[in-house]
């Protein structure tokens, strides 16, 4: 564990429940929180490992600050710090705790100058680079295979990054006669999968005839996945998403560039559909 101690810890309560008071960790939300240590400190902090004392925000970060080593500690107080001093900042608010600044340095001092005895182990990665690297140099690698072994090599690429995603993917299957590129779980719902590898964008004939196929189930959504993207008149002329929502190659390019989580991905497209009833948006517009 780490040697923060209970005046320690109390110190840290003042700093970051002074917003919303506690169990809350400054103006970050239950989302923002995990993006934060994800974004900050490469650091999964919905690992059930640090809810063991409670899931609030408060009691995650406590656990971990507790768990972790002094280096670890150090580090995500120096980038919660950061961010505490933007959103004083730009409110326009003084500090209202007292000598918050000097007891701060004095506190990352002393786990960060190797003053104390802190034996706690680095928390895990909440991004594994290498496994990342690969999968952006395979998806760059598919474009020079030949027409038909791109397709299927695409839909392999796909399955194996719902499955690092924990989206307990399911292979391609055929419902009476007609092709179906897989289905996985997000967030307890069942999703199909239509995946298209082509230069060109996707047209209306596509989005129709995929909806078709979820229109056979009263509670069936779906992803559709193309690696060209989709025609700005195609997306027009389908009309409001009623069961699934757009994905197109940029976004996986993207996503493994900026180290954004697959299923954050996949869950902002779904909210967005939901809000605005557009189909697709870029993952440029939704992480900017």
């Amino acid at each position: 564990m780490s040697s923060i101690n209970r005046a320690d810890f109390r110190f840290i309560e003042e700093l970051v429940e002074f917003i919303r008071g506690r169990g809350y960790v400054l103006d970050l939300s239950d989302a923002t929180f995990s993006e934060f240590f994800a974004d900050e400190l490469n650091v999964d902090i919905d690992d059930p490992i640090y809810a063991v004392n409670g899931g609030s925000k408060g009691k995650r970060l406590r656990t971990f600050l507790s768990t972790v080593d002094d280096d670890a500690a150090a580090r995500a107080l120096k980038a919660l710090w950061d961010h505490r001093v933007q959103f004083l900042a730009s409110t326009g608010n003084s500090d209202p705790v007292h000598n918050a600044e000097g007891r701060y340095l004095t506190l990352v001092g002393k786990l960060a100058n190797g003053t104390s005895s802190g034996t706690g182990e680095p928390p895990r990665p909440a991004h594994d680079r290498a496994k990342i690297e690969a999968l952006r140099s395979e998806l760059y690698e598919l474009r020079d295979l030949e027409p038909q072994r791109r397709g299927y090599a695409f839909e392999s690429f796909l399955q194996r990054i719902f499955a690092e995603a924990g989206l307990a993917p399911r292979q391609p299957f055929r419902n009476v006669g007609e092709q179906i590129d897989g289905s996985f779980v997000l967030d307890n719902e069942v999703y199909l999968l239509e995946a298209k590898w082509t230069r060109s964008e996707i047209g209306v004939a596509d989005l129709r005839a995929f909806h078709g196929k979820l229109e056979k189930a009263a509670w069936t959504r779906g992803v559709f996945i193309s690696y060209g993207g989709f025609t700005e008149v195609g997306l027009a002329a389908f009309g409001p998403a009623r069961r699934m929502f757009c994905v197109e190659g940029r976004d996986i390019y993207e996503g493994l560039d900026r180290q954004i989580p697959w299923v954050e991905i996949l869950r902002a497209k779904f909210r967005h559909a939901a809000e605005t009833g557009e189909p697709f948006v870029p993952l440029a517009k939704l992480f900017p």
